[in-house]
């Protein structure tokens, strides 16, 4: 791994719990990997003692296999050649986008400067843009400025901290794609840190979710909608509800019995003796759930969200179970009314029965 985060911890003084509770993971060269979960949760922390801006009280930060911080070892940033970039740009105001992306390089003569701030200006698509000022540009464009000079140095790592935050939700999402694309183009190695997921999906080769300081689940965006390894993660990505199931073994194999009907055919169902008497609860997300008015469960229409193509039911069963469902938006059903749906579980996530 390019980068390999081994067992880090990280205590701030006079706080009863660490800030970073014994992560682990890595990230290959050139894969870009995204921190992701609720305020507070250690995710700025964690990416600042990636950066060597927070002492480590436990475990170790490698780099392209060394070894840049530790308990007693923390690497300046600009030693372990990072690149950085934070929700507010933090362009100088005063001098034009190439002195701006020069900032980092000015150490390399006046020509080769040109060079490089032309060839990152050109990587985010601000070619020529080197005399305009920082109040000219949008804030997408100053946002693409900061990622030019971030890249300018040759960075190992770049770590990027919420860098859209400040933008509204459309462009955020179609700046996380473009964001992806240069790196992608650059090579370069990246985390990043973000609170929403769509950023998050967007951008990430891998992703990982944080409560209360310790990662839940490391992997790709698939895995933690169709396999979350915690009921937290299942909670926290996407939509969703928790319906109680009992798992019964039968001769074609594992079926779960719910509230909506029997769930057959499953991959990958855990046996009924992973829970006492079969009891658990199975996760159901909105894709699961498809509106059929033949179907012999009803379901009472609580909410509806218009979403152009679809519509999300917020529906309640007669038990007072609540669910929520995708429905085409061509069908159009007034809140109150009673319409059928059935299960289509391709993937059953089972978790403990909760009360």
């Amino acid at each position: 791994m390019f980068l390999q985060v081994s067992d880090l911890q990280v205590h701030y003084p006079g706080q009863a719990r660490p800030a970073v509770d014994h992560v682990s993971l890595g990230l290959a060269a050139g894969e870009i990997g995204v921190l992701i979960g609720p305020s507070g949760c250690g995710k700025t922390t964690l990416l600042r003692a990636v950066a060597g801006l927070e002492p480590i009280a436990e475990g170790a930060v490698h780099l392209d296999g060394e070894l840049v911080g530790c308990c007693g070892l923390c690497v300046p940033p600009e030693v372990r050649r990072i690149g950085m970039v934070f929700q507010d740009y933090a362009l100088f105001p005063h001098l034009n986008v190439g002195r701006n992306v020069a900032f980092g390089i000015h150490q390399l003569p006046r020509a080769q400067q040109q060079r490089r701030v032309a060839e990152v200006l050109e990587l985010v698509g601000l070619a020529g843009s080197e005399a305009r000022f920082p109040h000219e540009l949008s804030g997408g464009q100053q946002q693409r400025v900061a990622l030019a000079r971030a890249l300018a140095p040759h960075p190992r790592l770049m770590l990027l901290d919420e860098p859209f935050s400040n933008l509204d939700s459309d462009l955020r999402e179609r700046l996380a794609h473009e964001v992806r694309a240069i790196l992608k183009n650059a090579g370069a190695t990246a985390l990043f840190v973000t609170h929403d997921q769509l950023e998050a999906f967007a951008i990430g080769d891998r992703i990982g979710v944080l409560s209360d300081g310790q990662l839940q689940q490391w992997d790709s965006s698939y895995a933690l909608y169709h396999r979350p390894a915690t009921r937290f993660v299942a909670d926290f990505i996407g939509h969703g509800v928790f319906a109680p199931a009992t798992l019964v073994q039968s001769a074609q194999g594992v079926v779960a019995h719910t509230p909506l009907g029997e769930l057959r055919d499953l991959e990958e169902c855990p046996l009924p003796s992973q829970y006492p008497g079969g009891e658990c609860d199975v996760l159901l997300r909105p894709d699961d759930l498809v509106h059929d008015d033949a179907a012999p469960v009803k379901a009472k229409v609580l909410r509806k969200s218009f979403r152009g193509s679809e519509f999300l039911y917020t529906l309640q069963l007669a038990n007072g179970l609540v669910v929520l469902a995708h429905v085409p938006s061509h069908h159009d059903h007034a809140v109150g009314e009673w319409i059928g749906i059935r299960p289509q579980v391709d993937h059953v996530v089972t978790f403990a029965r909760q009360a």
